[in-house]
């Protein structure tokens, strides 16, 4: 008798490897994760079915503003219909939940083309998009860059404390957004994203340079000395290269009516976006103040106090002493704060509006300042004025003036100059960029509420990185002025 084949063998001892989990007849190999799961493949029928998210360290070494070399931190959304990636922002510093709540405003939006760029990268020079009827609906497509738009229905995660945090799902549920938890120890949940970087890497990274390589051996021998890109430099050109990234056929990509034709992002967009349809988002300056953490305080005499900051303002005066309507929270008031610039609240009032609420010394401190900045300022301001409360913070003031006094004229030490490096960048043409920091936590354990335990991680200084602050809440991506925006509508 015959010895079996080679394949039947294999079949046989798959069968008995794994009895009761494959079916009967042709067996076919069937990629597992690590723990034995079997991999399902991710599927979507239209734009914004499900959008992966997810962060890594670039493989390109950058110059920060503090004159150090490191790997800024990559976060990037990629729909998994189109293969399109939706926004992908680059982070000096590790990415914060205001940062991750921030990108979904991005990828909703048409983002502009850059006057420098050719043509071909604008979108009404694309002959694969339908940009004159998609034009009649939203008219900032005109001078958009030729790539997708899309508002997510779903968004695939990974448990990071970012994603989990409840600024971000507080974000998505304002979006409309459902956030899906990929199950732990299951990297291929969320295999398209964790693709995307290896091809960001191959087809970007590894052509500029500074290029470090996924390991040494792949590391050129002077690394350090070639990085010559800033933060903002390396975002402009991925920003260019992404729009080329569209026009690149994508092998995952497959018409019913063409099935042996690989399309691009762009064609397969066009594709679906005929069946399932354009609505345009509108976001106003509002949208972004709502995409902005929130905290519960209570209004006093003096004012909104945080971190030994007083916010005050004649509007307020109604409503000192008083209790809110929110009676889930004991009275406390909604107020929304940006993490990367401290100079002013939101407080929410009872007509419903987000209405802001500036820093008694905000005349005084002209550059925006985080919270770790802040606290940094508290541990070299001695309080010797006998329980004298404002007179502190007005010394703190001071003291946060002075120090960005220095690092302006060159006279900081370095650690003044890592907390306060990246204020500079603000100033700079490409200003898509999140900057980061969310800074120190509340002043006192009995100033937490029970529901704080998830954002103040955010704030608590020992978990957090340097960083600086931008210049409003809703313009740190550099997409548009919210406020023109808002005027269009």
């Amino acid at each position: 008798m015959p010895a079996p084949s080679q394949a039947t063998l294999y079949r046989l001892v798959t069968s008995l490897a794994r009895p009761g989990e494959l079916p009967t007849g042709p067996v076919r190999a069937i990629p597992a994760s690590f723990d034995g799961r079997a991999f399902t493949p991710t599927t979507a029928l239209r734009p914004g079915e499900q959008v992966q998210v997810d962060t890594t360290r670039l493989d390109v070494f950058a110059l920060f503003d503090d004159g150090r070399l490191a790997r800024p931190e990559l976060t990037i959304a990629i729909d998994v219909a189109t293969r399109a990636i939706l926004a992908a922002v680059l982070c000096p510093s590790a990415t914060k939940a205001v940062d991750a709540a921030l990108l979904l405003a991005e990828m909703a939006v048409p983002h502009p083309a850059r006057p420098t760029w050719p043509g071909i990268l604008r979108m009404d020079h694309a002959p694969q998009l339908p940009h004159q009827r998609l034009a009649t609906l939203d008219e900032r497509l005109a001078g958009a860059a030729a790539r997708p738009v899309v508002l997510p229905e779903t968004i695939v995660v990974d448990r990071g404390r970012v994603f989990v945090s409840r600024a971000f799902t507080a974000a998505c549920e304002s979006l409309g957004i459902s956030v899906q938890p990929a199950p732990p120890f299951a990297p291929t949940a969320k295999g398209i994203v964790e693709r995307a970087f290896g091809t960001i890497n191959a087809l970007f990274c590894q052509h500029l340079p500074g290029y470090t390589g996924s390991d040494v051996t792949r590391r050129g021998p002077d690394t350090e000395h070639d990085a010559c890109y800033s933060v903002p430099q390396l975002q402009d050109l991925l920003d260019e290269w992404l729009v080329h990234y569209h026009h690149r056929p994508h092998e995952g990509l497959r018409h019913p009516m063409m099935p042996r034709k690989a399309l691009t992002p762009n064609q397969m967009w066009a594709a679906l976006v005929a069946v399932a349809g354009y609505v345009p988002v509108p976001l106003t300056g509002h949208d972004y103040l709502e995409l902005l953490p929130v905290r519960w305080q209570a209004i006093t005499a003096s004012g909104i106090r945080i971190h030994h900051r007083t916010y005050d303002a004649d509007l307020l005066a109604p409503y000192r002493g008083q209790a809110s309507r929110v009676t889930a929270r004991g009275g406390k008031w909604e107020i929304h704060h940006n993490p990367h610039d401290a100079r002013q609240i939101w407080v929410r009032l009872p007509d419903g509006h987000l209405t802001e609420i500036p820093w008694i010394h905000r005349d005084h401190v002209h550059r925006p300042f985080n919270d770790r900045t802040w606290q940094h300022i508290k541990t070299h301001v001695l309080h010797d004025h006998h329980g004298d409360s404002d007179q502190h913070e007005a010394d703190l003031a001071d003291a946060l003036d002075q120090l960005m006094r220095r690092v302006h004229t060159g006279h900081a030490t370095t650690t003044e100059q890592a907390l306060l490096a990246r204020i500079t960048a603000i100033a700079l043409p490409p200003a898509r960029r999140p900057e980061h920091d969310m800074g120190q936590g509340p002043d006192s354990p009995a100033e937490w509420d029970e529901d704080d335990s998830i954002d103040d991680l955010d704030d608590h200084p020992d978990t957090e990185e340097d960083g600086a602050g931008l210049p409003t809440p809703y313009t740190g991506f550099g997409l548009y002025n919210a406020h023109e925006e808002a005027d269009k509508w």
